[in-house]
C-alpha cells in the first residue's frame, strides 16, 4: 500500500504542489507556448532583449533544457511514487525545485539580471537537484533497477553543460552537437519509456492481447539510439563520422518501426490517447531515417538536404507529439479522471503533427518562403499546446476529482 499522507494532511498542500506533474506539465506546456512566440519575435528582429548565448542558442536550449526536461522532472517525480510505493516529493521541496527551474527561464532570457556565469549556474543546477530527489525514495526501497534514470539525468546535465561551454568555449564546443546531443538523449528516453508502457496501454486501450517485447530487438532500437547519443555527447574528444552515424541513425528508425509496427497501431485510431502517441512513434521513426539518409546524402556529396530541417521530425512530431499525448494521459488518471481527454485535445494533437510536417517540408520544397512555414509552424505548435494548458490548466491548478491525496 502506498504510504502517502491522508486527506486532511494532503488539504494543507496548494493543489499545485501536490506532485510533480502538476507545477512541470502545466508550466512546461505554457512555457513552450511562450518560448515559440519569442523564437517567432526573434526571427522577425522585433525582440528587443538578448538572451543568453544569441537567439539561436537560447531556442535550441530553452526548448530542451528549459521545457522537454520540465515534463520529464514532472514524469519521473510522478512515476517514482508508482515504482516506490511512496510518496514523491511535494509541499516545499517541490516548490524549491520548482522556482530553481523558474528562476533558469528568466535569467536564461534576461542574463543581465545576474550575469552570464551566475545563470549557467542556476540553470545547470535543476537537473541535479530534480535527480537528488528522484534517488531518495528509490534507495528508501533498495528499488535499483530505477536507478537507471540517475545516471541518465546525468547525461542530460553534461549535455547542458556543453551547451553552456559553447558560449565560453566555441572553439572546443559547438551548438549544434550539444543540442543535438540533448535531442537524442530525449529520444533514448522516451524509446526506454515507450518500449515499457506502449504495450500495455495500447492492450487496455483496445481490449487486446498485450504484445510482449523481444529482447534482441530492444537492444537494438534502444542501443543504437544510445551509441548514436553517445557520438555527438563525446563529440569534443573523439570527433564525428557523418556516415557512420547516419547508419546508426537509419538502424535505429528500422528497428523502431519494426517494434511499432509489431503494435499494430492502426487498431488505435479510435482511441485519441493512443493513436496520437503512435503518431508521435511514427515521427520518430520515420525521422530517424530521413535524418540518416539526409546525413549519408551530404557526406557523399550528392543532393544534399540541410539537416537542420529534418532534426524537427524528431524535436516537434516525435517529442512534442509524445509529450502532449503522455501529458494528457497521466494529468487525467494523477487528477481521479477517466483516460478520456477533452474532445479539443484531437485539434491538439493533429496539430502537433502538422506543426512537424510544415517546419520540415516546407522549407524544403520552397525555401524561399521559409519564414512563412516558420509562423505557421510555430502557430500549429502554440494551438496544441495552448489546447493542453487551457483544458488541462484548471484540472492541475484543483483537487483530484475523487478526492483522493495527490
Amino acid at each position: 500500500m502506498m504510504q502517502i499522507t491522508d486527506l486532511q494532511q494532503e488539504q494543507q498542500i496548494t493543489p499545485f504542489f501536490r506532485l510533480g506533474f502538476r507545477p512541470f506539465f502545466l508550466s512546461g506546456a505554457l512555457f513552450s507556448v511562450i518560448a515559440i512566440v519569442i523564437w517567432l519575435l526573434i526571427l522577425k528582429g522585433k525582440f528587443a532583449l538578448q538572451p543568453l548565448g544569441s537567439g539561436y542558442w537560447w531556442h535550441i536550449h530553452e526548448m530542451i533544457f528549459g521545457f522537454v526536461c520540465a515534463i520529464i522532472a514532472g514524469f519521473l517525480l510522478t512515476a517514482v511514487q508508482n515504482w516506490t510505493g511512496t510518496r514523491g516529493i511535494y509541499g516545499a521541496k517541490l516548490m524549491l525545485l520548482f522556482t530553481v527551474w523558474l528562476l533558469g527561464r528568466i535569467v536564461m532570457l534576461y542574463p543581465q539580471l545576474l550575469g552570464n556565469n551566475l545563470s549557467t549556474f542556476i540553470d545547470l543546477s535543476f537537473l541535479p537537484l530534480t535527480a537528488f530527489f528522484l534517488a531518495q525514495p528509490i534507495f528508501k526501497v533498495k528499488q535499483y533497477r530505477n536507478l537507471f534514470f540517475i545516471p541518465l539525468l546525468g547525461l542530460f546535465t553534461l549535455a547542458n553543460l556543453e551547451m553552456h561551454l559553447a558560449i565560453y568555449y566555441p572553439n572546443t564546443f559547438t551548438i549544434t552537437f550539444a543540442g543535438y546531443s540533448g535531442v537524442m538523449l530525449v529520444i533514448f528516453l522516451m524509446s526506454v519509456m515507450s518500449g515499457r508502457v506502449l504495450p500495455m496501454f495500447t492492450a487496455n486501450g483496445t481490449g487486446t492481447q498485450k504484445v510482449l517485447p523481444i529482447k534482441a530487438l530492444e537492444i537494438v532500437t534502444n542501443g543504437s539510439l544510445a551509441i548514436a547519443m553517445l557520438s555527438l555527447l563525446l563529440q569534443p574528444l573523439i570527433g564525428f563520422n557523418k556516415t557512420v552515424f547516419a547508419i546508426i541513425l537509419i538502424i535505429a528508425g528500422l528497428a523502431q518501426a519494426f517494434r511499432w509496427l509489431r503494435l499494430r497501431p492502426w487498431i488505435t485510431l479510435g482511441v485519441p490517447l493512443l493513436w496520437s502517441f503512435h503518431f508521435a512513434i511514427l515521427f520518430v521513426w520515420f525521422g530517424l531515417i530521413i535524418l540518416g539518409l539526409s546525413y549519408l546524402q551530404n557526406d557523399l556529396s550528392v543532393s544534399k538536404v540541410p539537416v537542420n530541417h529534418v532534426w524537427h521530425l524528431l524535436t516537434i512530431g516525435g517529442i512534442g507529439g509524445i509529450i502532449l499525448a503522455m501529458t494528457s494521459r497521466v494529468s487525467l488518471g494523477h487528477t481521479g479522471r477517466p483516460l478520456a481527454p477533452p474532445k479539443i485535445m484531437n485539434l491538439a494533437f493533429l496539430a502537433i503533427s502538422l506543426a512537424a510536417l510544415i517546419r520540415v517540408f516546407g522549407p524544403l520544397l520552397a525555401p524561399e518562403k521559409a519564414l512563412l512555414f516558420y509562423d505557421i509552424s510555430g502557430f500549429c505548435w502554440i494551438i496544441a499546446f495552448g489546447c493542453f494548458v487551457f483544458k488541462y490548466g484548471p484540472m492541475l491548478l484543483s483537487n483530484r476529482a475523487d478526492d483522493r491525496p495527490g
